[in-house]
């Protein structure tokens, strides 16, 4: 469906009325038969998505996978001359009862609710996955239409043009306040920005710099900030001088004015850090904020640390842009230029991204380097543990007991109050050791006319359009970058795609609106045993998908099966490479062997 031309707010009822005359006047003319007709939703319109007859109802039937028992947990050698060893780590699903799924792992994961938040691993009726995947057939059906249980259903995709959803009004939560969602696309910034201000789109994504200083200024367009979950950073490797010297390495802590480099160099709404990890991540801000902006302390430092004179260094960073170092040459200049007032002068030298990230992992680093943390899942362990905790490269030099245990004892427990703990004494210790400082988690910007409310920016792209409330229309029109290289999520690791699918098909767990915190979404809760090995998820009752079906623990095994499995009858996507499944959950069962 065509997404139609409007005019801005306060000029929409005069312009409905004078369409109003305009269409009497014409209604006895002929049709022009290559306009394309603005939606009608003065009724519910068919869905695309078939409902099924009551007949077709198929009793639960308890299920597990793999059928033949539990995968191979940390095989050291391929089983065979076609397979590689299997590095998942998963070890099996079970469809207990129609309400109960367990996942048994092959290592404690206390990030283990936040994967399954990822839009990719919406769960799909089985029936439906059986009749969209032909395991002999050309592309499948099932990358051009999807059937889930979201507060949208899908309704039609003209390919090229727009994509449109209906509200569901049998949807298990709070239903849409909108009757329509209608997403587009264009690739430019300033044709986003132009099609907001003349109101023929309700919103937009990934504002340039230059937009949304203009649009701070306009009465009837709304910036909405979508906050960062990268954390770009200032590291240092404490086994070559003068990093060596703790006093060193706090005199650039309290020396560096981070919230000056973040207003001179990043996107308005970006936040300066407080914290190794963003504040938007659960426990991401547990502990002591980072240190005051101090110059004059810092100078001192530098003279007791034994440098009255000052050093001379290299000042690394990636030669392109970066999601959490939008602008690498302008950040650096900006760094190098407070350094030089500590007495630190530090040459530039901008290097390809895969080799100072090499060089950085190695411990080959002798000068300063600007790098990011941007987390595969939303959980404060996998921003920290893979930079500090045990067994983590030699980026920053030697490891610290007290934050490794700090950690680990935030990696052993899902208790709140405990992780909130654990994680508030990680951060004294890196505040106090400071191997590097946080500078900055940037921020990307939508934007919305004044009269949708509700509005809120997810950090992960996930946005809940369900909430949101055009005005006084009946539809919403999201105009995004990039049009969906498909509907079949599972197979798909781009935001623009992924937003689509979130809209309709939904995961265990999902996002709180406007923030990376997950929360039961198809589960009421995944509960795990004290190793975090065994979690026990719990589905709600009574939800039932677009096309009629009734969801059950086996639509879980099943979703979940097809991806896992490299040999699965339906293990066929867009591209069959299931992407996000290998990057969290460590890789697929039956593995080719290299290069089969």
């Amino acid at each position: 469906m065509q997404a139609t031309r409007r005019a801005r707010p306060g000029r929409r009822r005069t312009r409905a009325l004078l369409v109003a005359l305009v269409a009497i006047l014409v209604a006895g003319c002929a049709p022009n038969d290559d306009a394309t007709p603005p939606p009608d939703i003065s009724g519910d319109p068919t869905p695309s998505v078939p409902l099924l007859p009551p007949s077709t109802a198929i009793p639960f039937t308890p299920a597990a996978y793999p059928v033949a028992g539990a995968a191979p947990c940390d095989e050291l050698e391929a089983p065979d001359a076609a397979h590689a060893p299997y590095a998942g780590h998963l070890k099996r699903i079970r469809a207990e009862d129609a309400l109960t799924v367990v996942f048994e792992l092959c290592r404690p994961d206390v990030a283990f609710r936040a994967r399954l938040a990822n839009p990719s691993f919406g769960i799909a009726d089985s029936g439906w996955l059986t009749s969209q995947i032909d395991p002999d057939g050309g592309d499948p059906a099932i990358l051009s239409v999807i059937n889930g249980t979201g507060p949208f259903r899908f309704e039609v995709w003209h390919e090229g043009s727009d994509l449109s959803f209906v509200r569901n009004e049998a949807y298990w939560g709070a239903t849409a306040a909108a009757e329509r969602l209608v997403f587009t696309w264009r690739e430019s910034p300033t044709e986003r920005m132009a099609a907001l201000r003349d109101g023929s789109v309700d919103g937009i994504d990934a504002l340039s710099a230059e937009d949304v200083t203009a649009a701070i200024d306009m009465g009837d367009v709304a910036i909405a900030t979508r906050p960062g979950l990268a954390t770009l950073y200032l590291g240092m490797n404490d086994r070559y001088a003068p990093w060596d010297s703790e006093l060193v390495r706090r005199a650039i802590a309290i020396g560096l004015d981070r919230a000056d480099v973040v207003e001179q160099t990043f996107l308005p709404g970006t936040k300066t850090a407080t914290h190794m990890s963003p504040c938007v991540i659960e426990f991401g801000c547990a502990g002591p904020a980072w240190l005051q902006y101090d110059p004059v302390r810092a100078k001192e430092l530098m003279v007791e640390a034994g440098y009255p004179d000052g050093v001379t260094t290299t000042l690394r960073y990636p030669d392109a842009p970066r999601d959490y170092l939008p602008d690498p040459a302008g950040t650096a200049a900006a760094i190098r230029e407070q350094l030089l007032i500590l007495g630190i002068d530090a040459a530039l030298q901008a290097v390809p991204f895969e080799s100072l990230v090499a060089d950085a992992v190695a411990g080959r680093l002798d000068g300063l380097h600007l790098l990011g943390a941007t987390p595969r899942v939303a959980d404060v362990s996998a921003v920290l543990e893979p930079r500090f905790g045990a067994g983590a490269p030699d980026e920053f030099g030697a490891q610290h007991d007290d934050v490794v245990a700090a950690l680990d004892a935030g990696a052993s427990t899902v208790d709140p109050e405990a992780r909130q703990t654990a994680y508030g004494r990680a951060a004294s210790s890196l505040r106090l050791l400071v191997p590097a400082v946080p500078i900055a988690h940037p921020a990307m910007a939508a934007a919305f006319l004044v009269d949708v409310t509700d509005t809120a920016a997810s950090p992960t792209g996930m946005d809940w359009f369900a909430a949101m409330t055009p005005g006084d229309r009946r539809q919403l029109v999201w105009l995004q970058a990039h049009e969906p290289a498909s509907l079949f999520c599972a197979d798909e690791i781009d935001t623009d795609a992924l937003r689509a699918c979130a809209q309709v098909s939904e995961s265990l767990y999902g996002y709180a609106v406007g923030s990376a915190v997950v929360e039961p979404r198809l589960a009421t809760a995944c509960e795990p045993d004290e190793a975090l090995i065994t979690w026990t998820c719990t589905l709600r009752r009574d939800v039932a998908f677009h096309d009629g079906a009734s969801l059950d623990a086996t639509d879980v095994v099943d979703s979940f099966a097809l991806q896992w499995d490299a040999e699965h009858p339906r293990h066929r996507g867009r591209t069959g490479a299931f992407e996000t499944f290998t990057r969290l959950f460590g890789g697929f069962l039956n593995p080719p062997a290299t290069g089969g």
